[in-house]
C-alpha cells in the first residue's frame, strides 16, 4: 500500500500503464483523474459520511459509490489515512477477460472505455467498497521496465460541477484502440468543449 501513501498527483499519472486486474478480466489503466478533500467535486469536501467513510480511510483501498443511481465507479484511495483523496479509475485498455467483458456489458465495443463502463466489465460494484485494492478480487500490476506507454499528459482540467467549478488532475494516454483520443484544444470556449477556459486536455472519447 506504500504506493498509495503519498499525493494523490503523484498517484494518479503513475497508475497509467499499470495492469488493473478483477478476478478474470484485467485491462491497462489509460486514463485516470485525481481528487482531493479541497475539490468541491471531491465526496469528501463537505467532510465525512456514512457514504464516503472508505474515502477517509487508509491509502490503498477501494472508494466504490454509485454515480447517478446507475454507475459504480472505482477509486484508489491515496495519501495517509483520513486525508480522504482519491484516483478515479477512468478508462482501461482491456486484456484479459474480453469474453467475460463482453457479457457483462452485453455488446462487443467500448468495453472498458468510461468510469462506469469499466466497473461493469470488471464486474465491480457497491460490495468491493472498503476492499483493499491490492488484495484479491483485485490485483495492480507495474508495467515492465521502459514499457510505460508514450504520449501520457497530466494537467489541470476546468469542468462543471452541480455546485461549483472545480480543478482536478487528470492523466491520460494520448491514444489507446478502446480508450480515448486526447486533444489540447487553446482558446476553447465552453460551448465548443463543454469545459471552462483555454489551453485544457479536452476529452473527446472517440475511438482510434
Amino acid at each position: 500500500r506504500g504506493f498509495f501513501d503519498r499525493s494523490v498527483h503523484e498517484v494518479a499519472p503513475e497508475l497509467i500503464g499499470c495492469t488493473l486486474a478483477v478476478g478474470p478480466t484485467a485491462g491497462v489503466i489509460v486514463e485516470t483523474e485525481a481528487y482531493d478533500a479541497d475539490d468541491p467535486a471531491c465526496h469528501a469536501f463537505g467532510g465525512p459520511t456514512p457514504r464516503n467513510q472508505a474515502l477517509f480511510g487508509p491509502p490503498g483501498v477501494a472508494y466504490v459509490y454509485l454515480s447517478y443511481g446507475i454507475h459504480s465507479l472505482l477509486n484508489a484511495v491515496a495519501e495517509p489515512e483520513g486525508s480522504a483523496a482519491a484516483v478515479l479509475i477512468r478508462a482501461l485498455e482491456p486484456t484479459e477477460g474480453i469474453e467475460v467483458m463482453r457479457g457483462r456489458r452485453g455488446r462487443h465495443d467500448e468495453l472498458c472505455s468510461g468510469p462506469g463502463r469499466l466497473t461493469q466489465a470488471l464486474g465491480v460494484g457497491l460490495e468491493l467498497n472498503g476492499a483493499s485494492i491490492v488484495e484479491p478480487p483485485f490485483e495492480i500490476l507495474s508495467p515492465a521496465p521502459g514499457a510505460r506507454p508514450d504520449g501520457r499528459h497530466g494537467g489541470p482540467e476546468a469542468r462543471h460541477d452541480a455546485a461549483a467549478c472545480s480543478l482536478c488532475m487528470r492523466a491520460v494516454v494520448q491514444r489507446v484502440s478502446s480508450a480515448s483520443v486526447t486533444v489540447l484544444l487553446d482558446g476553447a470556449s465552453p460551448h465548443e468543449t463543454g469545459r471552462i477556459g483555454p489551453g485544457l486536455l479536452v476529452l473527446l472519447g472517440v475511438e482510434t
